[in-house]
């Protein structure tokens, strides 16, 4: 329970990393604010626990609502100590065959999405002296994966957001890391190639949304003088 009376904040929470996180941070003490757009969703995960995890509908993609995200988080409970940047979009295939308006949305919920939000919760932190921002970023990030050259590219501007940004922040007590899992089992891999994903799943190269979760606690559990500022995790198999 070492994030007892912690209020923190997840976005894309209704599936996936962003579920899988959320209820772990609510085993671990916390009180979880769910961003997300499917209500009907959220709504089943905050009856599941019981006052534990507060659903909130946002559509970040909505420049109006998610200018107004920071304000109706204070609103809710008055402060956050921990913002899980987790919403974001798969694209892969040839680039030139993918749709210019998919390629619009995915940049923009991956990269400006995640600097508006981290831009809109720094003053509060930077008043408190404190609070742990973690995005999630890919093993995209660290490899020029040729199947989803725009999706690496958003990864890997949002790992450098993360590392600048951390550099910026760090003397008020704020942490800024971010985990980069491998391929997860999880809908955003859904139109990876059938061959590829048919492959991944037979040689059992893919790893669980609650595996990145529990890498996620691990980086919060940490002293405050240790930041981490980036987790790679991937499946055993992966390399094979």
């Amino acid at each position: 329970m070492f994030l007892e009376d912690k209020i923190a904040v997840v976005t894309g929470a209704a599936s996936g990393i962003g579920l899988a996180t959320a209820k772990a941070m609510i085993g671990a003490g916390a009180k979880v604010i769910l961003v997300d757009r499917d209500a009907r969703a959220m709504d089943a995960i905050a009856e599941q626990h019981e006052g534990a995890a507060i659903p909130l509908v946002v559509d970040l993609l909505d420049p109006d609502a998610c200018a107004g995200l920071m304000p109706r988080l204070l609103e809710i409970e008055g402060r956050l100590d921990i913002f899980h940047a987790n919403a974001g979009l798969y694209l892969g295939g040839d680039l030139v065959d993918a749709d210019a308006g998919a390629i619009d949305r995915m940049l923009n919920l991956n990269v400006n999405v995640v600097m508006k939000n981290v831009r809109d919760l720094l003053p509060h932190m930077i008043e408190r002296g404190c609070g742990d921002i973690i995005v999630t970023s890919s093993l995209a990030a660290h490899f020029p994966t040729p199947w989803e050259p725009v999706y690496a590219a958003s990864k890997w501007a949002i790992n450098c957001f993360v590392q600048t940004v951390r550099r910026q922040v760090f003397r008020h007590g704020i942490r800024v890391g971010s985990i980069s899992p491998g391929p997860v089992n999880s809908a955003l891999i859904a139109d990876w190639p059938a061959e590829k994903l048919e492959q991944a799943r037979a040689e059992g190269s893919l790893i669980e949304a609650g595996d990145v979760a529990e890498a996620i606690l691990f980086i919060l559990s940490r002293p405050r003088n240790v930041t981490i500022r980036d987790l790679v995790i991937l499946p055993s198999n992966f390399d094979l």
